[in-house]
């Protein structure tokens, strides 16, 4: 029985979620990730040791359900842990950004997340979701065959979920096809280890595959669905969620390119006669831009998420204009951090050419994060329909 969202209480919790990046398990994790990042693109994942340091800084268990011993925090407490790795790394940001995808599996039968979470909620889940493959109906469940891209985080992953075109059970007869997730242990799906990029090389997003597998009932769920546990998070836009973790990367990202850009600036100079960078009238301009658009960036990306909350808070529902907000932001978030990636590359002098300069890793990185479909310019064009008061597009925000 699902209660009123009125009644809905943010989870008590042991600790203030708006201090997790300042304690002494997230400081290791990000010294560990700061030492290591240079063999994360050799190994093309980030590896278990890693994982587990991640787990005791609770981020795969910012998500799980306080019912299971997780923390249910709020979107914007999370997202400043990935933002915060991402300035030291992308590829481990990324990984860290799917701390939040137990909003997905939150859509799972309550008894299927007891079985999940009984030994602990620190649950690393990966989803390679696309592309969607039909499966085949059976008693109790469903007959899955396929091959599935992009599941990053699948080599540190606890669950692993595929995506499968069907009707949810209880659905009306002539309900159309919907995204489904097929869920179950990591080590009863295939890892075919494909990932060969130039940016987020890390992340280790290889495919996945089954074939012939029985899924039951217990572990389908729709995609993105809203989760069955009364907590306040699982009434927050899953979808939405998605975005805002990926653009986050690009905020961190966005930083440490300033970062890196500011301690050039001194630089000696390379040839006779030249001045220091920070002599220079387009360097000192394009580094005050790019600290503008960097804030101003955050400052909408972070207002829209506590907008949202806010309102949950209150018992009311996340409105469409909130959503749309929260898509938008995303999408301006991680476009604008891209661009002072590339603006800071820019100005900071001929030293960025060095393949072990982090200059390079931090541009090609940022560069994926706008590949991504939540938050491509197609989201800006359906951000401007809401705002315009036309019908958002399907799937829309």
């Amino acid at each position: 029985m699902t209660l009123p969202a009125a009644k809905l209480r943010e989870p008590e919790v042991a600790f203030d979620p708006a201090t997790l990046t300042e304690t002494p398990e997230f400081k290791t994790l990000l010294a560990e990730i700061a030492a290591r990042r240079e063999t994360f693109e050799t190994l093309r994942h980030i590896p278990r040791d890693i994982v587990d340091l991640m787990k005791k800084a609770r981020i795969f268990r910012s998500a799980t359900p306080a019912k299971f011993g997780g923390d249910a925090i709020a979107p914007h407490h999370f997202l400043k842990m990935v933002d915060a790795i991402g300035t030291v790394d992308g590829s481990a940001a990324w990984i860290a950004a799917f701390g939040s995808a137990n909003t997905y599996t939150a859509a799972l039968p309550e008894e299927a997340q007891a079985i999940m979470y009984k030994d602990s909620p620190d649950q690393v889940f990966a989803g390679g979701l696309h592309p969607v493959h039909k499966a085949e109906r059976v008693e109790g469940g469903w007959n899955v065959s396929g091959r599935w891209k992009f599941a990053s985080g699948c080599m540190g992953a606890d669950w692993i979920g595929v995506g499968i075109e069907g009707v949810p059970q209880g659905s009306e007869p002539d309900a159309p096809p919907t995204v489904m997730m097929a869920v179950c242990p990591a080590d009863e799906v295939e890892i075919i280890e494909t990932w060969e990029v130039s940016g987020m090389q890390g992340t280790g997003s290889h495919d996945t595959t089954v074939t012939d597998k029985f899924y039951s009932d217990l572990w389908i769920c729709e995609r993105g669905a809203p989760g069955v546990i009364d907590e306040p998070l699982y009434r927050y836009p899953a979808m939405a969620y998605q975005a805002q973790v990926h653009a986050a990367c690009n905020l961190g990202l966005a930083r440490a390119a300033i970062e890196a850009a500011t301690s050039v600036s001194g630089a000696a100079k390379i040839a006779v006669g030249h001045s220091r960078l920070c002599d220079r009238p387009y360097f000192l301009q394009g580094l005050a831009e790019c600290e503008a658009k960097l804030r101003g960036a955050r400052a909408f990306f972070y207002d829209a998420a506590e907008q949202a909350w806010d309102s949950l808070m209150r018992g009311d529902p996340v409105s469409l204009e909130e959503n749309n907000m929260l898509r938008l932001s995303a999408t301006n978030a991680a476009q604008r951090g891209a661009e002072v990636v590339q603006r800071c590359y820019t100005i900071a002098g001929m030293g960025v050419i060095s393949k072990h300069n982090p200059m390079q890793r931090h541009l090609r990185d940022a560069m994926v994060v706008t590949q991504h479909a939540a938050v491509t310019e197609v989201t800006i064009e359906a951000a401007g329909r809401v705002l315009a008061g036309l019908e958002p597009p399907r799937g829309y925000p």
